[in-house]
């Protein structure tokens, strides 16, 4: 089956899954009366076990080179229904995927989305979103959500980077800010100050206060609160930050204890550890031991652990895979595994191999609402003068609602003339492409064919020289 047939239909005969319940006990997680989870637990169904290495099997020296990866098939368990496992999670930052109705969202293939809680305590309040019954509830939303801790926004707005963080690691400075941009985010030991980029005023967060918020929020996964360096921070710093993010998690546990006793009125919540540590082995190994430790602790006590953990932090993307596995290979086996944002197709076969359960990124949406489109062939955008008369799908091989009713050259009209709809049709097309992207690898590793699949996809969308982007 080609690529095409694989997007278009989907695969079929998965294998016979493993009989392996890794929710941190060897029987089932409760249920309620609709079926779901009472509380998150991550099932195995299938390891992927060892695959070949592109770049070194394609240089053509000697015999293909394999290695054991730490990518694995699993299901995600919450109260608010499962999650199949890789997944692509959308981001609905301010409890809404930008163009789209949270139906939309459903119909493109989404099983979760992950929303912000810097930006919902900013507007409208985590009070208002309480109230409305939390995030699900109060966006319409069927199913699991996620909500990140802030830490991410509280730093990289606090230093005027927006969207993404200083990546360049030749720099080494503790003080970085983009240029021409006001410090707006101070970090101490007890937490960090910073102000709000609507109106600018003074507000705190602490790890209590991140978890009292998420709690308000009332996703099903929320993340601890952690301090995200950038590579350009010195070795010394990023050691200081590492402890200092390790005994914030301990904070965040305690207090995440804390509210759940007293929001017992409220379905439960699962909190994550986050690792951190740039681009240094012994730091992000150190950071996820601790975080394990952290958590057996505490269960010992017979408090609530980290459900899971998240890979966060700044990193080079060369590195992607490397620090993804050398995290995983530290973290346990019954406990589900984020990556906290990432970009392109390459990078889903990547983290996926290395042992990535679940991860979110913002560019399918930010792309479609500047009229950039993914398909089989590679990325292509539809404000072009080139799209004028054609009236060809956008993809008619990877199909979807989009392709099956619109034209190229009517979205491009709708680019022009600056129509809101074509943020909407672009953005529907784009979930719509990573998702099924993403099933489609999952059923690839259930069927044993993952490397049969990365082949196709990859050599087609990238070309040429496809390998040395998995480097």
């Amino acid at each position: 089956m080609d690529t095409a047939q694989q997007f278009a239909t989907g695969m079929s005969g998965a294998s016979t899954r493993l009989s392996v319940m890794t929710s941190g006990s060897h029987s089932q997680p409760p249920h309620d009366a609709a079926g779901f989870a009472t509380d998150t637990s991550f099932e195995l169904l299938k390891p992927l076990g060892e695959v070949t290495d592109p770049i070194a099997s394609h240089s053509g020296e000697g015999d293909r080179e394999t290695r054991l990866t730490q990518g694995r098939v699993g299901v995600l368990k919450t109260p608010h229904g499962n999650i199949n496992t890789p997944a692509f999670i959308p981001v609905a930052t301010k409890a809404t995927v930008k163009t789209l109705t949270p139906e939309q969202v459903r119909s493109a293939g989404a099983q979760a989305i992950l929303s912000n809680a810097y930006h919902l305590y900013l507007q409208p309040g985590p009070d208002i979103v309480d109230e409305a019954g939390g995030v699900a509830t109060f966006e319409n939303w069927h199913g699991p959500t996620y909500t990140d801790s802030g830490g991410f926004q509280v730093m990289s707005l606090g230093v005027g980077y927006k969207k993404v963080l200083a990546m360049d690691s030749k720099v080494s400075e503790d003080k970085v800010i983009a240029q021409q941009k006001k410090r707006m985010a101070i970090v101490d030991e007890d937490g960090v100050d910073f102000r709000s980029v609507i109106d600018g005023s003074k507000h705190r967060f602490t790890p209590e206060v991140s978890m009292q918020i998420q709690h308000q929020l009332g996703a099903d996964i929320m993340f601890a609160f952690d301090e995200l360096t950038t590579l350009a921070n010195t070795r010394k710093y990023q050691e200081a930050s590492v402890e200092r993010t390790h005994r914030w998690a301990k904070r965040c546990l305690e207090e995440h204890q804390r509210q759940t006793e007293l929001r017992s009125h409220r379905p439960l919540q699962s909190l994550w550890g986050v690792v951190q540590g740039a681009q240094y082995e012994d730091l992000r190994r150190q950071a996820a031991r601790g975080l394990v430790q952290l958590s057996e602790e505490a269960e010992a006590e017979g408090k609530r652990g980290f459900g899971g953990f998240g890979i966060g932090g700044a990193l080079e993307k060369e590195n992607l895979g490397t620090i993804v596995e050398w995290v995983s290979q530290e973290l346990p086996d019954n406990k589900p595994r984020h990556l906290l944002g990432i970009s392109e197709p390459d990078d889903l076969f990547t983290a996926i191999a290395a042992g990535a359960d679940t991860f979110d990124c913002v560019a399918p949406t930010r792309l479609g609402r500047r009229g950039g489109v993914y398909t089989l062939d590679g990325r292509m955008n539809l404000s072009n003068a080139r799209f004028r008369r054609d009236f060809t799908p956008v993809d008619a091989e990877v199909g979807g609602y989009v392709s099956e009713n619109y034209t190229r050259a009517y979205i491009h009209h709708l680019l022009r003339a600056k129509e809101y709809l074509a943020g909407t049709l672009c953005t529907l097309h784009n979930l719509h492409f990573m998702i099924k992207l993403v099933d489609n690898i999952r059923e690839a590793m259930l069927q044993g064919r993952f490397e049969e699949y990365r082949a196709e996809f990859m050599g087609r969308y990238y070309g040429p020289g496809w390998e040395q982007r998995l480097g």
